[in-house]
C-alpha cells in the first residue's frame, strides 16, 4: 500500500509539472517546442501514457487497452490540432477542435476512462487529459486569447469575487425554491483554506480552462460574445446531468439549470479579462460554500 501511495504522489508531482509550466511560462514553452521537428512534436505526447504505466503496475490493474489509449489518444489530440492550426491559421475554429472536445468532454462526463484507474484516484485520470489538451492547444495549435495564465493579478480576485456575489443570492434562493440545497450549520474555520484550494485546482481549473477558455473562446470567434456565452453556459449545464442523482432519477434537471445559470456568470468573470483565474475563483467559491454550508 506504501508503494501505491509513493506511485500516485509521483504521478500527481508528474502529471501537475506540465500544467504549471503552461499556466506560468506557456508561449515561452510553445515557442522552445516550436523549434522541434514537427513529427517530435507530435508524437511527444505519447509519454502521457506514463502515469498510467506507474499507477496501473502500483495497483496491479495494468492493462494493454488502457495504456495504448493513453499513449495513442494524446498523440492523436497532437495530430489533429497540427491539421486544425494549418487549415485555419485566424484560429476562428475547426471541425477537429470541436471533435476533440466533444470526445474529451464526453469521457468525462459519461466516465468512459474511469475502469482503467483506481477508484480512489479517477482524478488523476481526468487531469492527464487536461496535460494532453494543454500541449494540443497551447504548443501545437497555439490557440490565443485563452487567459490560462496563473500570475495572479488582483483584478482576478476583483472580478472572481464580484460574480460570486452577484451569483450567491441568485443560486441560493433558486436551490432552496427547487429543493436542491439543504443548509446545514457550520462555522468558519481554517480547514476551509486547504478545501477551497483542492476546489479551485482539481475541479474550478480545469473545468473553466476547458469551457471558458477553449468552448467559450472558439464560438466567440464564430457566434459573438452573448450567444457563445450563453451556448457555453448551457454546455457546462448539461455537463452536471448525471451529477449528485436523486435515487431512481436519469437526468439531474435541477443541477442542470443552476449549472447553466451558473455557467453565466463564470463566463463573464473569464471574459472581462479572458482571464482563467478570475472565473476558476468563481467557480470554486461557489462549490466550497456549496460543500461548506449546504
Amino acid at each position: 500500500m506504501q508503494n501505491a501511495t509513493s506511485a500516485a504522489l509521483a504521478v500527481l508531482a508528474l502529471e501537475l509539472t506540465p500544467a504549471l509550466a503552461f499556466g506560468l511560462a506557456g508561449e515561452r514553452v510553445a515557442q522552445a517546442c516550436a523549434r522541434w521537428p514537427s513529427t517530435l512534436r507530435t508524437i511527444l505526447p505519447a509519454l502521457c501514457v506514463l502515469p498510467y504505466v506507474l499507477i496501473s503496475y502500483s495497483h496491479q490493474m495494468f492493462s494493454w487497452k488502457w495504456c495504448a489509449l493513453y499513449a495513442l489518444l494524446p498523440v492523436a489530440i497532437a495530430w489533429l490540432l497540427a491539421q486544425a492550426a494549418t487549415v485555419d491559421p485566424e484560429q476562428r475554429g475547426n471541425w477537429r477542435d470541436a471533435v476533440i472536445l466533444l470526445i474529451l468532454g464526453l469521457a468525462v462526463d459519461l466516465r468512459w476512462f474511469e475502469p482503467a484507474w483506481p477508484g480512489n484516484l479517477i482524478g488523476l485520470g481526468k487531469l492527464l487529459l487536461v496535460d494532453a489538451a494543454l500541449y494540443g492547444f497551447v504548443v501545437i495549435r497555439r490557440l490565443t486569447g485563452t487567459g490560462f495564465d496563473f500570475h495572479f493579478r488582483w483584478s482576478d480576485w476583483k472580478t472572481g469575487l464580484r460574480e460570486l456575489a452577484f451569483f450567491a443570492p441568485i443560486v441560493i434562493a433558486g436551490g432552496l425554491a427547487l429543493g436542491f440545497l439543504h443548509p446545514h450549520h457550520g462555522a468558519l474555520r481554517l480547514s476551509m483554506i486547504p478545501a477551497w484550494i483542492y476546489i479551485f485546482i482539481f475541479i474550478a481549473v480545469p473545468e473553466e480552462l476547458f469551457f471558458r477558455a477553449w468552448v467559450q473562446n472558439l464560438l466567440e470567434r464564430r457566434v459573438g460574445r452573448r450567444i457563445a456565452l450563453a451556448i457555453t453556459a448551457v454546455l457546462f449545464g448539461l455537463s452536471h446531468f448525471n451529477k449528485r442523482l436523486m435515487p431512481f432519477a436519469r437526468f439531474n434537471w435541477r443541477y442542470v439549470l443552476l449549472a447553466s445559470v451558473a455557467g453565466i456568470f463564470y463566463g463573464r468573470a473569464w471574459r472581462e479579462q479572458r482571464r482563467v483565474p478570475a472565473s476558476a475563483i468563481t467557480h470554486a467559491s461557489v462549490d466550497a460554500i456549496w460543500s461548506f454550508w449546504f
